[in-house]
């Protein structure tokens, strides 16, 4: 039979140290000391490298600048940590790029809108999110000081400050067609619910991935004023499998936090096999994206730069050290040239696609990936 001492110093229980003898109690009345047992991480909270995670120095630095009564609301918008915007433009660059004709050149008045689009309803998830989950990011060492929690954000003010940003976030999204409106509009039930996925299910990355890549198929329509599935659908894929390698190592750096709340995730789900699952991911991230080239005739620079995201993709994961959360807060930064290489890779294969049928008289249909003869 089981001791407190003894329990306390059972692997992976050591988020539960501090507790009382009623609390570890509730805590195994209620299964969780099967899956903490499980959680094989080191025997000590000392031998759990937890180094400050690495922040973006320079939005640090302009957030800080700011006069102090808006210090709080750029906080919770993120702008401090601007890198989730940047995963949030990614995918409508890579949409709004494939769908490009003529020159081959993306048409930098989208990209301008969609990437402000980016900065605001990131800002926007992030306050929805800060919103729903105020009372355990007050258990959590990484959000216990986010402005909801420590009190220079009241709820009132809150829901009038994110009432704001949805507003300017239609705002930008009237702008384009009205296929994309009611395209984009349709992605708010992915948004408000997300938050809650990881009280109910071990896989909320993927209903972040679903979230976060809606962009692939809006950029596409904002050009086209439709969507092509064979073009798109892979486009989306690999974008969801790239937001479950991301955001899984995004959530180890809480992970023994989440433990003890009884928060679920992908990090805690793999395990030990987190390597495994995300060199799965990557692999069919590669795959979609490869078909989604052929299917668009994407040429040799396209392929390249996937070249490229694959070795970043290996290295990244073969070097992670998921008991390490500086590691893992670099690793998930990294990943904003995960998007950038891609999104060069289709502007570069589709400019040299155009020109090549340009030289020979050749024009594409919009509704087929196969070139015609004009």
């Amino acid at each position: 039979m089981f001791t407190l001492q003894s329990l306390k110093r059972i692997n992976g229980f050591i988020a539960l140290k501090h507790a009382t003898k009623s609390e570890v109690i509730k805590s195994v009345s209620k299964h969780k000391f099967k899956q903490i047992y499980q959680f094989k991480c080191t025997a000590t909270s000392a031998d759990f490298k937890s180094e400050q995670i690495p922040k973006e120095k320079l939005a640090n630095k302009l957030v800080n600048s700011a006069p102090k009564h808006i210090q709080p609301y750029l906080k919770l918008m993120r702008w401090d940590r601007p890198v989730g915007s940047w995963l949030l433009f990614w995918p409508s660059g890579w949409g709004i790029a494939s769908a490009t004709l003529a020159e081959g050149v993306p048409d930098l008045y989208l990209l301008t809108l969609f990437g402000t689009g980016a900065f605001v309803m990131r800002g926007a998830g992030c306050t929805i999110n800060d919103m729903w989950d105020r009372d355990i990011d007050a258990k959590v060492t990484r959000t216990k000081d986010r402005p909801l929690v420590n009190g220079d954000i009241s709820m009132k003010k809150a829901w009038i400050f994110l009432a704001g940003q949805l507003s300017v976030g239609l705002t930008i999204l009237l702008q384009l067609n009205w296929y994309s409106v009611i395209l984009g509009a349709s992605s708010m039930a992915l948004v408000i619910t997300y938050p809650l996925m990881k009280r109910i299910t071990y896989w909320p990355q993927l209903m972040l991935g679903f979230t976060f890549n809606w962009g692939a198929l809006l950029g596409y329509s904002a050009v086209k004023g439709h969507i092509d599935p064979s073009i798109c659908l892979p486009l989306y894929f690999a974008g969801v499998c790239w937001t479950i390698i991301y955001d899984t190592i995004y959530a180890h750096q809480d992970r023994l936090d989440d433990l003890s709340i009884g928060i679920k995730s992908t990090a805690i789900k793999f395990n030990e096999d987190t390597k495994l699952w995300l060199s799965g991911f990557s692999v069919a991230m590669i795959s979609s994206l490869a078909f989604s080239g052929v299917m668009n005739s994407q040429t040799w620079p396209y392929y390249a730069a996937l070249g490229l995201v694959s070795s970043h993709l290996a290295h990244q994961i073969s070097t992670l050290d998921i008991n390490n959360t500086s590691d893992c807060g670099k690793k998930f930064i990294s990943n904003t040239w995960v998007g950038c290489i891609l999104f060069c890779g289709i502007v570069s294969g589709i400019y040299l696609r155009n020109k090549k049928l340009a030289k020979n008289n050749v024009t594409i249909e919009k509704h087929s990936n196969m070139p015609l003869v004009s």
